[in-house]
């Protein structure tokens, strides 16, 4: 399965837009955001993209929570506060969370029992394996240079990270 992955939107429409765009081109067959998604129209976006959609808040999305959560569910994407799984077929899942909560962030990558834990916060791209667990962070899309998403081939554990620009 190839999943597109992406963080740190902070209602940036056009980005996620082209974001989404390039998940397509990879083949994306599921799209996870991992928080601070900023806006009621990037949930929007994402459901444009019609494959399944899964996403958490981030700690810019505290404030509209129940909006965030009402939007997701009109358009039929996953949603949840702190972390969503999603499962990957052969007893494999993959978890992700924002990662502005550390403790949570440690927890699920030293407890070993998901194949991926995917975060954002950091706005930087990272891809570490502790232990049987690759940790994927795709970058932003916000706040950095340049910007970035990830697609990620869970059948080869291929990572692609996409560098993310708009069009002149």
């Amino acid at each position: 399965m190839k999943i597109g992955i992406l963080s740190d939107s902070h209602g940036h429409l056009e980005r996620l837009g082209a974001a989404v765009a390039a998940f397509q081109t990879a083949g994306a067959e599921v799209i996870v955001h991992c928080g601070d998604v900023g806006s009621l129209e990037c949930l929007e976006a994402m459901a444009a993209a019609a494959v399944p959609c899964y996403v958490v808040t981030g700690n810019i999305d505290r404030p509209y929570v129940e909006a965030l959560a009402d939007t997701a569910a009109a358009h039929g994407l996953c949603f949840h506060e702190q972390m969503i799984t999603i499962p990957l077929g052969g007893g494999r899942t993959l978890a992700a969370v924002h990662g502005h909560d550390e403790a949570l962030l440690k927890q699920l990558v030293a407890g070993g029992q998901y194949a991926y834990v995917c975060h954002g916060h950091t706005h930087k791209v990272a891809d570490t394996r502790v232990g049987c667990v690759r940790v994927i962070n795709p970058g932003a899309l916000h706040d950095c240079h340049p910007h970035t998403v990830a697609v990620l081939n869970t059948e080869t554990d291929d990572l692609q990270v996409i560098p993310v620009s708009l069009k002149a």
